[in-house]
């Protein structure tokens, strides 16, 4: 049999969980009977029915009695323990399944590998490492939360074709319109995005991606502000999306009372976090983070906040836009390397793509 046709189906179906499964991976499953697809499923939202259990439960009647003589494919390893949902190795075994063909073991302590210790107790035939580049690439959000304690960070900014981001103290627009809807595209598919407070002041953007789909979901917007200087009227603190400041507490307490404020209106969710500005500031946020499951932040600080991530090598992607026009002076974009996964030209703009360690496959 064909295995990489197979994951990467399950690969396709994964991807259809987007957003909704998290903070649990995005995972696909088909189940084959001699080169027939008889069922698939993917894990449609976090708390409910895994991939395995739907692409199961997907099998027509007729189909039902060829489980037990097929093989199954998942993009990532059955889970083996009592979570919000039973154990999928569980149900594996319940329906005799007697093979399955596995991308990438599961990076969650909970299981890496004791899955397919298990299947493989009870006599299952198990393959795993089928396109495992692919699947890492695909899960790296996943990956990356599990391994790196931390969520996936990619930075993102426009520079000028001359290398500038800004001019000083003004709100300078570098992209054009394709490469703002693809940004809030972008925004739609990680769990939150991450401003300095110079960028809340002087842009005051809304952080939102109204210019994508139904804008229903979406990213929490993280910002910094030290000394409690920005005003609840900016429009961080609008528009119903979740907001998380990080503020000194040896300087102000002002949030404590912004806060209880703010929790009266009922489109609004607003948390102040209190971090020690004398201790690695960008460590103690990613750390606060990863302790509410948030697997992926965009950056779209300015030059002073990106610089700071890169100086630290806390990141995993950079999406670069590059006008073709010039500011001859202003803010200075930050220099980075990496590997570049992706150029393409939208509009004026060229995007350029670049991962710190990752390689990017080709699918």
């Amino acid at each position: 049999m064909n295995h990489e046709f197979y994951i990467r189906r399950t690969l396709e179906l994964a991807q259809r969980g987007g957003l909704d499964a998290s903070p649990n991976p995005m995972v696909g499953c088909c189940i084959v009977h001699q080169n027939r697809i008889i069922g698939e499923g993917w894990h449609e939202e976090y708390g409910f029915e895994h991939a395995e259990v739907n692409a199961i439960e997907s099998v027509q009647p007729q189909d039902r009695h060829l489980i037990a003589q097929s093989t199954l494919y998942v993009s990532l390893e059955p889970c083996c323990y009592h979570g919000l949902t039973p154990p999928c190795t569980d149900l594996i075994l319940r329906h005799l399944i007697p093979r399955v063909v596995i991308c990438n073991l599961d990076p969650n302590p909970r299981i890496a590998g004791e899955g397919v210790k298990r299947l493989r107790a009870q006599g299952v035939e198990v393959h795993t490492g089928v396109l495992a580049q692919e699947g890492a690439w695909f899960n790296r959000r996943f990956f990356t939360y599990h391994k790196k304690k931390r969520p996936y960070i990619i930075l993102k900014f426009a520079q000028s074709a001359d290398g500038f981001m800004s001019k000083k103290g003004e709100q300078t627009w570098i992209s054009g319109k394709v490469a703002k809807r693809l940004t809030h595209k972008w925004r739609s598919e990680e769990d939150a995005i991450l401003i300095g407070t110079n960028t809340a002041e002087i842009d005051n953007p809304q952080l939102t991606n109204r210019l994508f789909g139904t804008g229903e979901a979406q990213p929490m917007r993280l910002v910094f502000d030290r000394t409690t200087r920005l005003s609840g009227k900016l429009n961080i603190f609008k528009d119903g999306a979740t907001t998380w400041i990080f503020y000194d507490p040896k300087i102000s307490t002002y949030y404590e009372d912004f806060m209880k404020h703010l929790e009266s209106k009922h489109d609004f969710v607003f948390e102040a976090y209190a971090i020690d500005f004398s201790q690695n500031v960008l460590r103690q946020v990613l750390d606060i983070c990863y302790e509410f499951k948030t697997k992926s932040i965009i950056v779209e600080g300015g030059a002073q906040l990106l610089q700071s991530f890169i100086s630290e090598n806390l990141w995993d992607e950079a999406r670069i836009f590059t006008a073709s026009h010039h500011l001859n002076e202003g803010i200075a974009a930050p220099k980075l390397s990496g590997n570049i996964v992706q150029q393409i030209n939208l509009e004026n703009d060229k995007l350029t793509v670049l991962t710190r360690q990752l390689k990017q496959p080709v699918l």
